[in-house]
């Protein structure tokens, strides 16, 4: 999973998280505020009532009676003033019931005595809970409404501020990991970021890339500077050895054993030329500008290794589609991909073996050639490897020197084709040529 999508879904499930704990909270923190704020409107209508006592008497409310009772038409507040007992009790603020005209109503009422004139008095403000808590639902549905838009807004800005800062990452891992094509063709630029830890990832990585161009470039240097060098020698060996076969003089011993180094000659002579032309593949010397039909390719290198199919008694059908035009590929490097493959399908099929060469366009739009023998097989520890410069693997003719495949991928990765391997041990191979261009 990648880390914007991770980043995402735990912003997504924190707010989910924050609004699941604010329904579950909101009815008990909307009556809280409800039941302080009437708790303040009562202590603000009591010290309105004292400061008319202070100010016109007593009697502007009691108007020499005992008591003095005032309720609203529905009964919602109500106002008691009258003389206390002998307990003198403390202000307090309470929910409690009280019996109004006969109706027994639930409030939350205000007490507070105080002396006037020598005289022990009881003030009692009261409004109804249902008042109070008449506003609970519309109030809890803004706060819904409220939060969820908050919710959106912060989830959509972490959003576009996630991307942004983590922008320079996609580009890091775009320009220096997915995009790139080794061997690398121009060197690796730094991205524009103000953030420290990815100039460090960006910087460490050029650094890792730069090192391995520039071992790759020894190596291949080597192997070309290597494979020029020893063809000279290779060459007059051979030609001292093909002079000594002239000599009437030798004794058949000594022929043989000139023979077998010749044969030994030759096999290097085979290995230094496939190095060199790894090499030249590697080192882009090789044009891409011609155009190949895989059905007439395929039915000319059939013809060149027909004596070997018919020493070994080996079938070989081929149903490739003949309109099929592949461009921008080099002719030479393409046949000797074939060439290996093919030839590769015949020394390890069996005795009266088969060999099937068909191919399909993808539903993706790609063209694949299918080379499927009935041979020795490939054991699936090994399939990543066989294309591995000096794999030897036992044969029906002797031993690989392991290059045949490894020129087969290094054509392969020049022209950006796609090798696919299947194979059961003792059942055959299948080897898939993908194509990404069909014309």
């Amino acid at each position: 999973m990648k880390l914007l999508t991770k980043l995402t879904l735990t912003s997504t499930f924190s707010k989910i998280a924050t609004v699941i704990l604010f329904i579950v909270l909101l009815p008990f923190l909307i009556d809280r505020v409800a039941f302080q704020s009437t708790n303040g409107l009562l202590k603000q209508q009591a010290k309105k009532v004292m400061d008319n006592i202070r100010n016109n008497g007593i009697d502007y409310y009691l108007q020499g009676d005992s008591t003095y009772g005032s309720y609203t038409l529905l009964k919602e507040e109500y106002i008691s003033l009258e003389r206390a007992r002998n307990i003198y009790s403390a202000d307090t603020i309470q929910t409690a019931q009280r019996i109004i005209e006969g109706d027994t109503v639930m409030y939350r009422i205000l007490n507070q005595a105080f002396e006037y004139n020598n005289q022990l008095y009881e003030l009692e403000i009261g409004r109804t809970i249902a008042s109070i808590s008449q506003y609970n639902s519309p109030l809890q549905k803004i706060a819904l409404y409220v939060l969820g838009i908050l919710i959106i807004l912060t989830l959509l800005i972490e959003l576009s501020f996630t991307r942004i800062l983590l922008r320079p990452l996609q580009t890091i891992i775009q320009t220096k990991l997915i995009n790139p094509v080794f061997p690398f063709k121009e060197p690796p630029l730094p991205i524009r970021t103000t953030t420290v830890d990815f100039k460090y990832l960006d910087k460490s990585l050029i650094t890792l890339m730069n090192r391995i161009k520039e071992d790759f470039d020894r190596e291949r240097e080597f192997t070309s500077n290597a494979s020029h060098e020893l063809m000279t020698p290779i060459g007059i060996l051979q030609t001292k050895m093909e002079n000594l076969m002239l000599l009437n003089d030798l004794d058949e011993p000594v022929q043989e054993k000139i023979m077998e180094m010749m044969k030994t000659l030759n096999r290097l002579k085979k290995i230094v030329h496939s190095l060199l032309l790894i090499s030249r593949i590697e080192n882009d010397q090789y044009a891409r500008q011609n155009s190949i039909q895989p059905k007439e390719m395929v039915e000319e290198i059939i013809e060149e290794l027909q004596h070997r199919l018919e020493d070994r008694n080996i079938q070989i059908s081929v149903s490739l589609q003949p309109h099929i035009t592949l461009h921008k590929l080099n002719h030479d490097l393409l046949f000797q991909l074939f060439y290996n493959l093919i030839n590769n399908a015949i020394r390890y099929n069996k005795e009266n073996g088969s060999i099937n060469i068909s191919d399909a366009i993808t539903p993706g739009g790609l063209y694949a050639v299918f080379i499927r023998d009935t041979g020795i097989g490939i054991d699936p520890a090994d399939i990543d490897t066989i294309f591995n410069r000096f794999r030897k693997k036992n044969s029906i003719e002797g031993e690989g020197y392991g290059l045949g495949l490894a020129i087969v991928k290094s054509i392969a990765d020049y022209h950006a084709i796609k090798l696919m391997v299947t194979s059961e041990p003792g059942k055959g191979t299948t080897i898939s040529v993908i194509f990404s261009i069909v014309a």
